[in-house]
């Protein structure tokens, strides 16, 4: 009688591990789940593909300048050239220098430039004097009134040299010549500034030039035959009439001198005044303490003939007749 042997198993709950047979003719266990009721192929959503946009850095670089470019248009009736209605300057719209000196031309001939602790320092060095203080205006603003040598170097010649830049701008004039400079002063008229306490506004200038001789202004009977004899024929008037030998100086406004050259000491090439501090009696003042103390000890006066201009504007020559009374010339710069 065969006896019967028990095997007791000690892993009877636990799933028995399978592991890839290493023999050829094993086939791999499957890996298929359970797909469940409408898990199907069919209701699964599509799978999004991903676009590449692959371009050269070649091409990337031509569309990176196509996004920058603006289309021009060409206006043959608009002129880029404008002209400043405040201080008469001609400049290019749209040109960086121009309308920098533009900006900077305007407001020192609106408001003028200053007169600070800088030029004050260096003022007895190169010989400023005071001609009057507590000058009175029209509008009751105090001032004085200084001079100095028109060749004079240093801070207070670089102040001067931006001044009459100014001014020729100003008044569309040439530069000053340095024989001129060398026989010239320079008045300037300082008030109070409103900022700063110690600091002054030039708000006028004039040139004092010593000449020899000037030409006097034809009276309005002598200018009236000169339109008549542009009228007449050669052969109604002869050459040696003296309405053909007049000068014409001027004919916007009706100006004109005797050819005549008389004996003259003082001559002004160049006069200014801000245009914020116009009509205030400015210009007439610095003329005056001109005449006075150009020529040490010897007072000259316009009426009699002792003072010329150059070729004045429209506003130097109303200064010049009501400043002069008829008396003033005019001499060639």
């Amino acid at each position: 009688m065969q006896s019967m042997t028990k095997v007791k198993r000690t892993y009877s709950s636990r799933s028995r591990l399978s592991l890839p047979s290493s023999s050829p003719s094993s086939s791999p266990p499957s890996t298929t789940k359970r797909k469940h009721f409408g898990e199907g192929a069919e209701n699964e959503p599509p799978t999004k593909k991903r676009i590449t946009n692959k371009t050269s850095p070649s091409e990337r670089s031509t569309k990176s300048k196509q996004r920058v470019l603006r289309q021009l248009h060409f206006s043959i009736e608009t002129s880029v050239l404008r002209t400043c209605t405040i201080c008469g300057l001609s400049y290019t719209r749209g040109a960086p220098d121009d309308e920098s000196l533009h900006r900077a031309h305007c407001s020192r001939v609106q408001r003028g430039m200053e007169w600070g602790r800088e030029e004050e320092r260096e003022a007895g060095k190169v010989g400023v004097e005071e001609i009057q203080s507590a000058v009175k205006l029209k509008n009751g603003k105090k001032g004085r009134i200084i001079c100095f040598k028109a060749n004079v170097g240093g801070r207070i010649g670089s102040k001067l040299a931006i001044l009459l830049e100014t001014i020729n701008l100003a008044l569309s004039s040439p530069p000053l010549s340095t024989d001129i400079l060398q026989s010239s002063k320079a008045y300037l008229y300082l008030i109070p500034s409103l900022t700063n306490v110690h600091r002054e506004k030039i708000v006028g200038c004039v040139i004092a030039q010593r000449i020899s001789t000037a030409m006097t202004v034809a009276t309005p009977s002598e200018t009236l035959l000169k339109g008549d004899s542009n009228q007449a024929t050669d052969r109604d008037l002869p050459p040696s009439s003296p309405t053909h030998r007049l000068v014409t100086v001027d004919t916007t406004s009706g100006l004109f001198c005797n050819p005549e050259a008389l004996p003259t000491p003082l001559g002004i090439p160049r006069l200014f005044v801000p245009s914020a501090h116009r009509r205030q009696g400015i210009a007439s003042r610095l003329l005056s303490a001109a005449a006075a103390t150009f020529i040490h000890g010897c007072p000259l006066d316009p009426v009699n003939g002792d003072v010329a201009f150059t070729q004045p504007t429209e506003g130097g020559h109303a200064v010049m007749q009501n400043w002069g009374r008829g008396g003033v010339r005019i001499y060639e710069e």
